[in-house]
């Protein structure tokens, strides 16, 4: 299972210590401009070797476009695209070929397939994300031509939950981060995400939720362990008289008078802001000593070496982004199909 979408696919390959990591967007229409500056910059949000905050590994992470793009605009045809790693560090893995790593996917894969690439987690790391945020930058760009815009935030830290200004924010993301950093372990938090412009009608009432493709959209990136939209897990303390939202006529409009659905109602669009929060647990791999087994099922003790984020929400915000943005894209290519038909 290394596509996504429906209609607007996202195909990807490559290891995090492979030569290259890349993929295959297809369905993408022909026509649209494509903006070379956007691509850059979202890869420059998960770029990893940014600051303290976040692993050392330093990827350039630039992206060779291949296919699908002729003077500026899209072809109609498949785009590929490979982006080099440049910055692996093997070596420091050799001793994790026998070692499975807590709370990795270390056993699961090895007990799946027979065989694991051990060199920082393989397919199962998250050096894979990086292909989901140039698929986020092209639906972005389809989605900004239909008026729509997604935004993501980092809204709690472990515990705290973010207030101020958006610096006063970052400074106690900050603080907390590298607190957690100086000790050798990770924390996670949560990632609150806005969605404007989108029209009514996207998703369908059963299997084809705009909410469930979102759920499972959130719930595929690495470190994802909750999504809720609208009310959310909040809202079961309320009554039914305090989380419905009221129909009213403004101007000839029907729309929600609140918004406590989170833009969605029976798994459809209902033209109001869908928002929704991502829960991420604190990054596996700490460089503390943690017991474990190894392929025989001895006991070991394990310090982790590497390279390795102490917290994973400050890289996971484009990611967000892009898999909201692929789900948006596919649902309007889905509902422009059917309109057709």
């Amino acid at each position: 299972m290394n596509t996504f979408g429906n209609i607007f696919r996202l195909t990807t390959f490559g290891e995090s210590h492979g030569p290259a990591i890349g993929g295959i967007i297809d369905g993408f229409p022909a026509g649209i401009d494509i903006d070379l500056d956007l691509i850059r910059s979202e890869m420059n949000r998960r770029r990893p070797g940014t600051s303290l905050l976040t692993t050392q590994r330093n990827e350039q992470d630039e992206v060779e476009l291949l296919s699908g793009v002729f003077d500026g605009k899209s072809t109609g045809c498949p785009i590929g695209f490979i982006i080099k790693n440049t910055d692996a560090h093997s070596s420091d893995y050799n001793e994790l070929k026998e070692v499975f790593r807590p709370s990795h996917a270390d056993f699961t894969y090895q007990m799946k397939y027979g065989i694991r690439d051990h060199r920082g987690g393989g397919r199962s790391s998250a050096r894979e994300t990086a292909c989901r945020v140039v698929g986020g930058a092209f639906a972005k760009m389809l989605i900004k031509a239909k008026g729509i815009h997604v935004a993501a935030r980092i809204s709690q830290v472990g515990s705290t939950i973010l207030s101020g200004t958006d610096d006063e924010q970052f400074q106690q993301y900050a603080k907390i981060v590298d607190e957690v950093r100086q000790k050798h372990d990770s924390i996670g938090g949560i990632i609150s995400c806005t969605i404007t412009g989108c029209p009514i009608g996207l998703g369908e009432p059963v299997f084809g939720k705009l909410s469930a493709s979102l759920a499972s959209a959130m719930l595929s990136i690495n470190a994802a362990k909750g999504f809720d939209y609208g009310g959310g897990f909040d809202g079961v303390g309320l009554k039914g008289s305090e989380q419905n939202d009221p129909f009213v006529c403004e101007n000839g409009k029907i729309h929600p008078h609140t918004n406590n659905s989170g833009g969605i109602q029976g798994g459809i669009s209902n033209g109001e802001d869908i928002y929704f929060r991502v829960a991420f647990k604190p990054i596996a791999t700490i460089a503390q000593p943690q017991q474990t087994v190894n392929n025989n099922g001895d006991a070991v003790t394990l310090v982790a070496k590497g390279r390795h984020d102490p917290c994973v929400l400050q890289r996971a915000l484009p990611v967000v982004e892009s898999m909201a943005a692929m789900v948006i894209a596919d649902h309007l290519l889905m509902k422009q199909t059917n309109s057709i038909i």
